[in-house]
C-alpha cells in the first residue's frame, strides 16, 4: 500500500491538485475493488500477481496501447469561412476561421465531425497523422507523420449538430462504431481531439449519465462524461475500452470557459443513422411517426378510467400517419418502445432519431385490459433547410446587394423544399452581416421569386438586375416562404 501511495505521490508532482485527487480516488477505488495490486514495481519482479488481479504497469499500458490504437484515426480539421454570429439573428454569418476535430470512419477517407465545426467553411483542410512508407517492421516505434489535406463537405445534419468530410485518401485507419445503447454509467471511456488546437490529445474519465437531456423540450439526449473535453474537442471521439466510437464529443458546461467535468457526446447509434444517410445521400432524411405521447397523471388517469396513474399515453395519432397505419389508437398505454420504457415524450423523439427513414419500431401498448404490439414504420418528414449553408461559397454565392448567399434553384432543392407558388431561380442559403436588407428580411430557406416584379432563371441573372440599378434605388423582392409569398422592400444604400 506505502509503495503504491510512493507510486501516486511521484506522479503528483506533475499533475494538477484536481488530477491528482481524481487519480487517489481511482486507485483507492480499483484496491478497493481488489482488481490492482499494491506490490511495488521491486516487489513484482518474478512474483505471480493473484489471478484476477492488474498491477498499475499493466493498467497504464493497456490505456497506452488504446491511445495508441486509436491517435491515428482523430483528425484535427481547420475551417476558414463564414460562420454563425452569436445573437445577430438565425441565419447570420460573418468571416472566421476556428479549428476542431474529427474522427475517420470509413478507410475511403469519410470523417464524421460536428457540424458547428465546419460551419459556413469556404476551405477545409484536415491534419491527418500517418506511418512513413515503409515496411512493417522497418516502421515500427517510428512517429507518425502529419499531413495537411483538404476536405470537402458530403452533407450537415444541424438537428443533431453532425457533418460527414471527405478526403482524398484511402487505405485509412477507420474506427469502429460502438452500440451506445450498451453503455453503462460509470464506464470507463477516453475523449480524443484537438482541444485549444493542440492536435492529438487524449483524456479519460467515465461515464457520468448515458441519457442526459440538458433542457427541457430538446429532443438530443447526450452521453454525459467527466473525460477532460475542451474547445477544439468538438467532433472528435469518446471511445470505450474496446477501442469503440460510441460518441461524438460536442459540447460542455462550464462557468469558466474551460472544462468542468461537465462533458457531453452525441450516442454512436444517432451517429451511425446520420453518418450513413449523408455518405449514400448527402443529407439526413429526418422521420416522424405520426404520433403525440403525454403523461398520465391522476387525474388523467381517474377520468378515462385508466388501469394504471404512471407511464406514457398516446394523446394523439394523425390520421393516416405511419403509426395510424400500422394501427396504433388514441388511448394506448404506451409500455415500452423497441423494448425500451418510455419516461417522457422526448425519448421517443430521440429513439426516432436513430432508426433511418424505412426502418421499423416496435410499439407495446396496454389497450383496455389487453397487451398489443405493433410495428411503425419511419417515414420522413421535411428536410431542415438550413442545411443548404454549406453549400455556399463567398466567391460563388454572395449577393452582396441583398447581403445573403444565394444558391440556384435545381430540381435536387426542388426536392427538399416542396411545391413552388410561383417560379423562382434561387435560395437564400445564409445571411451576412453588414447588410442593407432590414433584420426581419430575409431567412434561410426563402425562395426567391423576383426582383422589382421580373423574374429571373439563377442567381447570374439576378446579380444583372441588381447590377443595373443605382444607388437609392428602390429594391422590391418577392419571396415565397414555406407556402406563403411575401415582398421584401428596402433602399440600395
Amino acid at each position: 500500500m506505502f509503495a503504491l501511495l510512493d507510486l501516486v505521490q511521484k506522479k503528483e508532482r506533475s499533475m494538477s491538485a484536481r488530477e491528482s485527487l481524481k487519480s487517489l480516488v481511482f486507485v483507492f477505488g480499483m484496491l478497493y475493488a481488489g482488481n490492482v495490486s499494491a506490490q511495488s514495481p521491486t516487489a513484482q519482479v518474478g512474483a505471480t500477481p493473484e489471478r484476477g488481479s492488474v498491477t498499475l504497469t499493466q493498467l497504464s499500458a493497456s490505456f497506452e496501447s488504446l491511445a495508441a490504437r486509436i491517435s491515428p484515426s482523430v483528425v484535427q480539421i481547420l475551417t476558414r469561412g463564414f460562420g454563425q454570429v452569436q445573437g445577430a439573428g438565425p441565419g447570420t454569418v460573418t468571416s472566421q476561421e476556428g479549428t476542431g476535430s474529427g474522427v475517420i470512419l470509413d478507410s475511403e477517407g469519410y470523417i464524421i465531425t460536428n457540424a458547428h465545426v465546419v460551419a459556413g467553411a469556404q476551405k477545409i483542410e484536415v491534419l491527418i497523422a500517418h506511418k512513413p512508407a515503409r515496411t512493417q517492421s522497418e516502421s515500427e516505434g517510428l512517429e507518425l507523420s502529419e499531413e495537411f489535406v483538404p476536405a470537402q463537405v458530403i452533407g450537415v445534419d444541424t438537428d443533431t449538430d453532425l457533418a460527414v468530410i471527405k478526403i482524398g485518401r484511402r487505405g485509412l485507419p477507420g474506427l469502429k462504431l460502438g452500440d451506445s445503447s450498451q453503455l453503462r454509467q460509470g464506464e470507463l471511456v477516453m475523449a480524443c481531439g484537438s482541444p485549444l488546437g493542440l492536435e492529438n490529445t487524449v483524456s479519460t474519465g467515465v461515464v457520468g449519465s448515458v441519457a442526459r437531456q440538458l433542457r427541457a423540450g430538446d429532443p438530443m439526449f447526450y452521453i454525459q462524461t467527466d473525460a477532460p473535453i475542451n474547445p477544439g474537442n468538438s467532433g472528435g471521439p469518446l471511445v470505450n475500452v474496446r477501442g469503440e466510437v460510441v460518441g461524438i464529443n460536442t459540447l460542455i458546461l462550464s462557468q469558466s470557459g474551460g472544462s468542468e467535468g461537465l462533458g457531453f457526446a452525441i450516442p454512436s447509434n444517432t451517429v451511425a443513422n446520420v453518418f450513413g444517410q449523408i455518405r449514400n445521400n448527402g443529407h439526413v432524411h429526418r422521420g416522424y411517426i405520426g404520433v403525440v405521447l403525454t403523461r398520465i397523471t391522476r387525474t388523467l388517469a381517474a377520468g378515462l378510467k385508466l388501469p394504471r396513474e404512471h407511464g406514457m399515453i398516446l394523446e394523439d395519432v394523425t390520421p393516416d400517419g405511419p403509426a395510424a397505419r400500422a394501427g396504433a389508437k388514441v388511448g394506448d398505454i404506451v409500455l415500452a418502445v423497441d423494448g425500451r420504457p418510455m419516461a417522457d415524450a422526448r425519448r421517443l423523439e430521440a429513439l426516432i432519431r436513430q432508426h433511418g427513414v424505412g426502418e421499423s419500431v416496435t410499439f407495446d401498448v396496454l389497450r383496455g385490459d389487453e397487451k398489443e404490439s405493433y410495428d411503425v414504420q419511419v417515414a420522413e418528414r421535411p428536410d431542415d433547410p438550413f442545411r443548404f449553408a454549406h453549400s455556399a461559397t463567398k466567391e460563388t454565392n454572395l449577393i452582396p446587394q441583398l447581403g445573403i448567399l444565394a444558391l440556384d434553384l435545381d430540381d435536387k432543392l426542388l426536392d427538399a423544399v416542396g411545391p413552388l407558388r410561383k417560379p423562382a431561380g434561387a435560395i437564400v442559403a445564409a445571411k451576412v452581416l453588414d447588410s442593407a436588407v432590414p433584420d426581419d428580411g430575409f431567412v434561410t430557406g426563402d425562395l426567391i421569386c423576383a426582383l422589382n416584379g421580373e423574374p429571373f432563371q439563377n442567381i447570374t441573372e439576378l446579380r444583372d438586375l441588381l447590377n443595373k440599378l443605382r444607388s437609392g434605388a428602390p429594391v422590391v423582392v418577392q419571396i415565397q416562404r414555406l407556402n406563403r409569398l411575401m415582398f421584401i422592400a428596402f433602399e440600395l444604400p
